[in-house]
């Protein structure tokens, strides 16, 4: 611990409560980097980032500019990737950007939007005086499309809360997925390749936020009415953290049909309660979990997924296998207490 507390405002844009597992990682860092010698306050910037209208770039900058000038000032990705350079550099502060994922690799973007925010944070991640970031795939993704230098990145990977191991259900197979209803989540592939199973032995639960994407949501439920399955698909929303808990506690199988993860901190979850796994390979997923734990597949291919649920659901020598491979892993998992300490090391680090 350091000699004397370091001041860190850590500005991170709308309701820090938010269901996600990017605002998860922020929480578990305001909550713990005292622990370290860090002095963390929270700067709510306004919610609409990272597509901010004129009036909520200047509230930010108002904002930002309040800071205290000693003070190390900590930018969530999803308002920094999208604040204008001349607006960075009038701040004149010492600037570490926390990224985690590219705002362009967002699924759902026309090309127009995703270009402009390519541009808008290859900009901005110039001026930052280090950058966070949540795993090795994400700097290897800065290093190369976006021309951070390896010097000024540190890899701070998600912790992950020790869980008691899942004992299932059984008949009918419980399937889960968690996280907010978006386009990048691939649910539609999901209720795709479910369709295209010849049993009707599963159900399937999808625990996340409802409110994120409205648009998707009642894309998914209408495909969910249409395929006929609202008898065995449910829509959970945003869930308390013992609900969660049960909805582990019961699954079977856990499903991440998503199209791109920065990390996939659902997926360390699943793997601490011994879950077996079917996951897409699209960003992070693929290193986060190890191939004896989960079958892997392309992302937005519903017929490659529909293959992978069908063979872990008839096959129980292998699910039992992936669940030891699943749980073993879980074992070896960062603490949340590893990563705030490789933060605050960062933090602490940054003198001039």
């Amino acid at each position: 611990m350091p000699d004397s507390l370091v001041e860190v405002m850590f500005a991170v844009p709308g309701d820090l409560g938010s269901p996600t597992g990017g605002y998860a990682y922020d929480r578990r860092l305001m909550e713990l980097l005292p622990s370290y010698g860090i002095e963390a306050r929270h700067v709510e910037l306004p919610g609409t980032f990272p597509h901010p209208t004129a009036n909520d770039l200047e509230t930010t900058e108002q904002l930002l500019a309040s800071s205290p000038k000693n003070a190390r000032l900590m930018i969530d990705g999803l308002a920094y990737g999208a604040l204008p350079t001349e607006l960075i550099a009038r701040l004149d502060r010492r600037i570490i950007a926390l990224v985690h994922h590219p705002l362009s690799l967002e699924a759902g973007l026309s090309v127009a939007r995703q270009t402009a925010l390519k541009l808008s944070e290859t900009n901005a991640l110039k001026l930052a005086r280090h950058v966070i970031v949540t795993s090795d795939l994400t700097r290897r993704t800065l290093l190369c499309d976006f021309g951070v230098p390896d010097s000024v990145i540190t890899v701070a990977e998600p912790g992950t809360d020790p869980a008691p191991r899942a004992t299932g259900t059984g008949m009918p197979m419980q399937l889960l997925s968690v996280g907010a209803v978006s386009k990048r989540k691939g649910y539609d592939v999901l209720i795709q390749a479910l369709v295209m199973l010849n049993d009707d032995s599963w159900r399937l639960t999808i625990a996340g936020a409802l409110d994120r994407d409205p648009a998707t949501v009642n894309e998914l439920t209408a495909q969910i009415s249409a395929a006929g399955l609202e008898d065995r698909v449910t829509l959970a929303g945003t869930v308390v953290p013992a609900t969660l808990d049960r909805f582990y506690e019961a699954t079977d199988l856990f499903v991440l049909p998503s199209l791109y993860e920065g990390y996939g901190m659902v997926l360390a979850e699943a793997m601490a309660r011994g879950l077996a796994i079917v996951c897409t390979t699209g960003g992070a997923a693929a290193e986060t979990v190890p191939d004896e734990a989960a079958i892997k597949v392309p992302p937005g291919d519903p017929a490659a997924l529909a293959r992978a649920l069908a063979t872990v659901l008839a096959d129980n020598k292998l699910r039992r296998a992936m669940r030891k491979a699943s749980w073993e892993t879980g074992r070896t998992l960062p603490t949340w207490n590893e990563t705030a300490r490789r933060v605050a090391a960062t933090l602490v680090g940054i003198r001039t």
